[in-house]
């Protein structure tokens, strides 16, 4: 009799177990997380006295933040808003840059800004927004690299220029758009104009009220771009910078006002991220001027090509003949050019979290990292290597591990520990924190759950 009770109570602990588990595993479809990327914010803006960010900091006050996150190699945009979404580094998601070469062609092909491939074709493993869509939930995306063609965004307007939005965006929501009187018609032409990047950050944050206040998403993802813009043309912590931040704060306050204002307002939850930091940049490396002196490119001939991510660089070898020599010729002459901070062979990949060539042939077989100040470039003028910069600038690309390349995590609202310092964490921690937040995992994802910001 006692072991038919202690068979019966094991049973019954069993079947709870199960169904607290099922319990816990049930999506939360009475809320929202809304991920802000504002490209190009460095973390360093949030303490620096001279960035007026009030919002951003009243929500890092009232919320928890990270004290630096280190962002995905190379440290450009649509790598690191594929990890951003996924919680992987490159190598597993397959956003290997902002660009890359075909080998057999010999051509770069851009990824940026979405012209030729749909988002399927290009990330390889799950977002948090396939997971949550899959589970039930709905999602939004706003300007989001790589979403092109994303059938798991219920209402999208992907990160595309010219015709990209009447192509590829969600029609029906397009056209309530226009009924609620906003300019969507004008995105295509602002996307070509130097100052266009002002209007269309204030054209997706009404997007943004829309959809939160009519559409209710459990998800929405969106992406403001006038910070980076201006820190390329004028470089960090420039005057131009600081008017582009308090620009940008004031943008994440509308989104902010218009998440209270929503039905879904006290259970969602604000995420401020962003894909990488900046360095001001003098002078531009070169890497075809060196090829051209190997003699491995010129008018009529192609043996290796380049092609550049900022402060970082993709070096493909196309001549099978003589490839492992050729590698270690090219890695040793970069070696010795002026402003090269390291060059890593494919057997180093993995630190880095890249793909190697065996692997996916869209891959480098050398990847070139500059130095603070330098910028690679596509040029093949003159017989320099390096040259000064007609004007200083900024860039990114570079290695994650430098501070100023850090990006900015804050998380605030609802299911937030108030008052909490994150520490130093990953980017590819913001995914499976959204997970967790709306009761779905990702699969594969690396990046940890940042629980010591989440409330019980």
């Amino acid at each position: 009799m006692f072991k038919r009770l202690q068979w019966l109570a094991a049973l019954v602990a069993l079947v709870f177990g199960f169904t607290i588990k099922l319990a816990q595993a049930e999506p939360h479809r009475d809320q929202c997380v809304v991920l802000i990327s504002v490209d190009g914010l460095a973390g360093f803006y949030l303490d620096d006295p001279r960035a007026e960010m009030p919002t951003i900091r009243r929500m890092a006050r009232e919320g928890a933040r990270a004290s630096g996150m280190v962002c995905s190699f190379p440290t450009v945009t649509w790598p690191n808003h594929t990890t951003l979404v996924t919680g992987v580094p490159p190598e597993k998601h397959g956003v290997l840059g902002n660009n890359y070469l075909e080998r057999a062609s010999g051509s770069p092909v851009a990824l940026i800004v979405d012209p030729v491939y749909d988002k399927d074709q290009i990330v390889s493993t799950p977002t948090i927004y396939d997971v949550a869509h899959r589970a039930g939930l709905t999602t939004a995306g706003i300007c989001w690299p790589a979403t092109r063609n994303a059938r798991t965004l219920n209402w999208s307007m992907p990160d595309m220029a010219g015709d990209g939005w009447e192509k590829y965006g969600t029609q029906a929501w397009l056209s309530e758009l226009r009924g609620a009187g906003l300019p969507v018609d004008m995105h295509g032409a602002w996307c070509k104009e130097p100052s266009g990047g002002v209007r269309r950050d204030w054209l997706y944050t009404r997007m943004a009220a829309q959809v939160l206040k009519q559409h209710s998403p459990n998800v929405l993802i969106i992406h403001l771009v006038e910070v980076d813009h201006v820190e390329h043309k004028y470089g960090p912590r420039s005057p131009e910078a600081y008017w582009a931040v308090s620009f940008a704060d004031d943008r994440v306050r509308d989104i902010v006002e218009a998440v209270q204002a929503s039905p879904l307002g006290k259970k969602t939850t604000v995420i401020v991220a962003s894909d990488h930091g900046f360095f001001p940049i003098d002078k531009d490396i070169r890497p075809n001027v060196v090829l051209a002196a190997a003699g491995l490119l010129n008018k009529d001939t192609k043996r290796a090509a380049i092609v550049s991510q900022g402060g970082a660089c993709m070096v493909y070898v196309l001549d099978d003949k003589d490839r492992p020599a050729t590698i270690e010729q090219l890695k040793t002459k970069f070696a010795g050019v002026e402003g090269v901070d390291r060059v890593f062979t494919a057997a180093e990949f993995a630190a880095l979290g890249v793909a190697t060539p065996a692997a996916d042939e869209r891959a480098p077989d050398l990847w070139l990292a500059a130095k603070r100040g330098y910028s690679f470039t596509d040029s093949r003028d003159g017989d320099a290597p390096v040259v000064p910069r007609a004007s200083p600038g900024g860039t990114h690309g570079y290695l994650p591990g430098e501070a100023e390349l850090f990006g900015t995590c804050v998380l605030w609202g609802h299911g937030v520990r108030p008052g909490t310092n994150l520490g130093e964490i990953s980017n590819t921690d913001v995914a499976p924190t959204m997970g967790a937040l709306l009761g779905v995992e990702i699969p594969g994802a690396t990046g940890k759950v940042l629980r010591q910001g989440l409330s019980d």
